[in-house]
């Protein structure tokens, strides 16, 4: 077809190829620009959940204690969501009701105890507690062989294998969830510092592994995390020990972090106010040989806590991840990319404590083999609840034996 003198000549089609990579950049830029509104998205609702978790510690322990509690039962949810549906448990009778019920049980069993050992001067004021403490563990008994004896009820011939699965299912998620995070409530009661250095460490390890391994990560390190190498691994460690040590030496300088955690019966109010004991208290000690040219010294003035502050970051950084790992296994086990998706950008509630059950149950463990002795205050509390002639009884014990050891002069004699 022939075409007017000064008429505009007609586009040209692009071509296959051209339309090719057109597109492509296209898809290209919509990924780019998703990413960075996922990366937007997540680093807002850090900054919210960050926002709060000071804001919780600002509140005090009690709220912390709720905030965990708050924090293990949607653990639990969201691990027994995903037994639900992989073994497409829809028809099992009783199921998700005995899972919640044993987990009503054994939460009634576990805070029953610390509520027994923290809280004895005002469990005597109050008769009706006192014989929920008294047989405390054989009504938590009863109550988990109610849940015992509902489950063989439910048996049912077609589903007797898939029963027993979700049966044990629910155990380990309870051993999983409820009985560290007793230890995590446990663990706070010691000072809040025992709480805040091993989380602060596993959130710090996190994001500094994620770093160093983005910038110079070239070695994989576990096959379980593709996206995990050894510089990330590495660079992580010496970056958590680190800043586990200086942030112990801040929080070491306040009551509100290093006093245990007391309730007080006159109050009726959790308390942080004590003498903070040697470990909190600075010292003065040499410098290694081969590091006073480095410091240019050869002493220095540091908390004991500090000490620990290494132990305890060594772990979060080289043991704790292990709890991430067998996260990932799990979900690659049943070809899931998150717990939930309770967090957008995140996943779930569970993706971002895996790591934390570990190190809390690690910190129980250090603290009563290294750290905790006697506590007088717990055993003035279980005296006070003692018979009156039980009391006399030790008051006359404890009279002697400060007696033979001159502590108190003998008695004169008439």
């Amino acid at each position: 077809m022939s075409v007017p003198v000064g008429a505009p000549l007609p586009t040209p089609l692009p071509s296959t190829s051209e339309l090719l990579k057109k597109t492509v950049q296209l898809i290209v830029l919509i990924c780019f620009l998703c990413r960075w509104k996922n990366w937007w998205i997540r680093g807002i609702l850090t900054l919210a959940m960050i926002s709060l978790f000071f804001l919780i510690i600002y509140l005090g322990s009690f709220m912390l204690m709720l905030l965990v509690l708050s924090i293990q039962v949607k653990c639990f949810h969201e691990i027994i969501t995903i037994g639900y549906r992989v073994y497409h448990s829809y028809e099992l009778p009783w199921f998700r009701t005995l899972s919640w019920y044993f987990l009503l049980c054994v939460n009634y069993f576990f805070y029953g105890e610390t509520v027994a050992d923290y809280f004895a001067t005002f469990v005597q004021r109050r008769e009706q507690l006192q014989f929920l403490i008294r047989y405390h563990r054989f009504i938590s008994f009863t109550l988990y062989l109610t849940g015992f004896c509902m489950f063989v009820l439910s048996l049912v011939k077609r589903h007797y294998r898939l029963q027993f699965y979700m049966f044990a299912w629910t155990h380990v998620t309870l051993l999983i969830t409820v009985t560290q995070s007793h230890l995590v409530i446990q663990n706070l009661f010691e000072g809040m510092i025992w709480f805040l250095v091993p989380i602060s460490s596993v959130i710090c390890n996190d994001i500094t592994a994620y770093i160093f391994g983005f910038f110079f990560g070239r070695t994989p390190l576990i096959k379980l995390s593709p996206k995990k190498t050894w510089e990330g691994f590495i660079g992580g460690f010496f970056s958590t020990v680190a800043f586990g040590f200086i942030f112990a030496y801040l929080l070491a300088q306040y009551e509100y972090f290093v006093c245990p955690v007391e309730y007080n019966s006159e109050t009726n109010r959790f308390v942080t106010e004590c003498a903070p004991s040697e470990l909190f208290q600075i010292q003065n000690y040499s410098v290694p040989p081969f590091l006073q040219d480095v410091l240019g010294r050869e002493t220095v003035n540091m908390y004991p806590f500090q000490m620990h502050s290494i132990a305890l970051s060594t772990f979060a950084s080289l043991i704790g991840p292990f709890g991430g790992f067998f996260a990932s296994g799990f979900k690659r086990a049943f070809k899931i990319k998150d717990f939930a998706d309770t967090i957008p950008g995140h996943g779930g509630i569970m993706d971002r404590f895996d790591c934390q059950y570990l190190m809390a149950t690690f910190v129980h463990v250090y603290i009563t083999s290294f750290i905790r002795g006697p506590n007088p205050s717990k055993l003035l509390q279980q005296l006070l609840v003692l018979q009156p002639e039980q009391q006399l009884n030790v008051y006359k014990t404890l009279k002697s034996h400060l007696t033979e050891k001159g502590i108190l002069q003998p008695p004169l004699r008439g």
